[in-house]
């Protein structure tokens, strides 16, 4: 419909178009929070070692099944804009520590529950929105003080945050397998910068191939590149290599403008075509020079390059892109060169090995036995393609926690333990802020409670028994780490258990889940533009129905 207001002598004013919907105060309000709650829904039977999967089937019939909160968010097609608000958080909260997407969207999806009950009461969402940021600000208070520092040369304490963050991944045996492999590759791409030790595990490579089991994905000290050898009479292994990165092409430049070349003389035209063959030996000539024996080129590498190559006995890989030539570059501590005229011996890279090897139905160069390399590789192998893709988000999430507690070297006590410690502090603080704020204060606390609560749930327990122990564990001088063990019901300390998580994560899920609930709960008008229909041509048909109606 249009929106029309009319002046003071009664002519009417267009405001809004034909076609624009809107809807405002308390309406628009419930239509935004129904629709967050769904998305929180939707999540909430997956969180947890006994969460359930989720089968998503795209428009062109793909099958992913997975109980990964950011990889469901991703493969549904949201369209209301607030439920795309949460799928925005869930986002966020994986690039910005790696895990803990569910946890997130189900705390963000119960805070707009409970401030719903608290707007029924007239309570104005300014008040809401004002209390969940200082509850906010007071959990992540009480996350550091019950947080406890660790070594981040203990392995047996990064193990258990691995194994933690896998519980729920559907990788059965092979979670302890791939715990391993992610400390290994973590540790090996840590670096120091100033006083602080970073660990981007965007500096390792995760390769998929089906086949074999997932107890045969292993980790490579060094990169693996999806190429094979340019040249059949290239050799196909090479030991102790010495590697040359090249990232211009190994051919001759053609002009750019169009030009012509008079030959008058049969023997001219056969100087010239040597000419050229003498450009490429004078290249391969450079690269022998230099004492190359293994050469990755970002661009491409001429047919007759590729022939005095091979009969150097030099292996040569073309076209590799440029984020796997920079992963080369660290893990084999050769330098990118640019003009083959610059390449110098001090320019290649070390390698134990570099070999081309058939994988499954694919040929693959491995370039290994580096010496510290700062780029790895982890191949993951499984029976089933779904299985790969599913171990590659175990191995991701386990990787990230990882990386976080070397880089944080805060944990805390999972399995619902630390929500429940932040509930108890938030009720105590909601006394000494008083007013309608402490409304918000404890709904905020109850909101909390959410994540054990679903824990408990999705496990077939009884929650409310499951609360009930748990809070009065937490009033006790050393019941802080207290949690509910899934498997047998009971109520147990997670830290003495293993069920550890980085303190990074929690904070981050606090912070991301009371900014979208805010944002949402202060929104009390949506005008909508409608979409154009589309006609034969992609857009509205011209002239207006046919037949001039």
């Amino acid at each position: 419909m249009a929106y029309l207001t009319t002046t003071g002598s009664g002519q009417p004013v267009l405001i809004l178009k034909e076609g624009t919907s809107r809807s405002r105060g308390k309406e628009a309000q419930r239509n935004n929070i129904m629709a967050a709650r769904v998305i929180g829904e939707v999540l909430k039977t997956t969180l947890g070692p006994r969460g359930m999967d989720k089968m998503l089937i795209d428009s062109l019939g793909d099958i992913t099944i997975t109980n990964d909160g950011a990889a469901i968010l991703d493969e549904m097609d949201v369209e209301h804009p607030a439920a795309k608000m949460m799928v925005e958080i869930a986002k966020t909260q994986d690039d910005m520590v790696g895990d803990g997407t569910t946890t997130t969207v189900v705390l963000s999806s119960e805070l707009l529950k409970k401030a719903e009950e608290l707007l029924d009461q007239n309570i104005h969402p300014t008040i809401l929105v004002s209390g969940y940021r200082k509850a906010a600000q007071k959990a992540i208070e009480t996350i550091s003080k019950v947080s406890v520092p660790v070594d981040i040369n203990d392995r047996e304490t990064l193990l258990k945050v691995a194994l933690t963050s896998m519980s729920s991944k559907a990788v059965g045996a092979a979670r302890e397998h791939l715990a391993e492999i992610s400390i290994d590759a973590v540790k090996q791409i840590t670096e120091q910068r100033g006083d602080r030790k970073l660990a981007d595990i965007e500096n390792i490579q995760l390769v998929k191939k089906t086949g074999k089991s997932l107890l045969e994905t292993q980790l490579i000290s060094g990169v693996i590149i999806d190429k094979e050898v340019v040249h059949s009479g290239m050799p196909k292994k090479k030991e102790t290599a010495k590697i040359a990165l090249i990232d211009s092409a190994l051919e001759i430049e053609k002009t750019e403008m169009s030009a012509e070349i008079r030959i008058r003389d049969p023997t001219q035209m056969q100087a010239f075509l040597d000419q050229e063959t003498k450009m490429m030996q004078a290249m391969v000539d450079k690269i022998k020079a230099a004492k190359a024996d293994v050469v990755f080129c970002q661009k491409g590498i001429d047919d007759m390059v590729q022939h005095f190559l091979a009969k150097a006995g030099i292996i040569a890989v073309r076209r590799v892109k440029q984020s796997d030539m920079e992963k080369l570059s660290r893990a084999t501590g050769g330098r990118i060169v640019s003009d083959l005229e610059d390449l110098t011996a001090k320019d290649l890279g070390q390698a134990g090995l570099v070999e081309e090897r058939k994988i499954g139905e694919d040929k693959m160069i491995f370039v290994e036995k580096c010496n510290d390399p700062h780029s790895v590789a982890v191949l993951i192998r499984a029976g089933l393609e779904r299985m790969v893709d599913e171990a590659e988000r175990a191995m991701t999430d386990s990787l990230s926690v990882v990386s976080d507690v070397i880089e944080n070297s805060n944990i805390v006590a999972g399995a619902g333990a630390v929500e429940i410690q932040v509930a108890k502090e938030l009720r105590k603080f909601a006394t000494n802020v008083g007013g309608r704020e402490q409304l918000a204060i404890e709904a905020f606390a109850d909101a909390v409670e959410i994540i054990p609560k679903t824990l408990a749930e999705n496990a077939g327990l009884e929650p409310i028994d499951i609360i009930a122990e748990l809070r009065s564990e937490h009033e006790k001088a050393k019941g802080q780490h207290k949690g509910v063990n899934v498997f047998n019901g009971k109520v147990e300390d997670s830290i003495e258990k293993g069920i550890i998580e980085p303190a990074v994560v929690k904070e981050q899920a606090i912070k991301s889940a009371a900014e979208a609930a805010a944002m949402i709960l202060r929104i009390d008008d949506v005008i909508a533009a409608t979409k154009p229909k589309e006609g034969p041509g992609g857009g509205a048909p011209p002239g207006g129905p046919p037949g001039g109606y």
